[in-house]
């Protein structure tokens, strides 16, 4: 297991968990970050990092992504 920000752009991963406080953890829930979800990092761009995920593509901060397990 290894956080989101050391993923590879292009790459495809799995969720294994999701980290951080419980409102973390439902804030990231409601954008589609659940155990079991698929994830690529499209790029990472200063202080964000965009992903796609469940057909959509989202940007997160830094901070977010460091609470979301691969």
């Amino acid at each position: 297991m290894m956080p989101l920000m050391l993923a590879k752009p292009g790459e495809e991963n799995s969720i294994k968990k999701i980290g951080g406080k419980t409102e973390t953890r439902q804030f990231l829930e409601t954008l589609g970050f659940v155990p079991g979800s698929h994830v690529t990092v499209v790029t990472q761009n200063g202080g964000n990092v965009i992903v796609n995920i469940r057909e959509s593509r989202v940007a997160i901060s830094k901070e977010m992504a460091h609470y979301i397990y691969i």
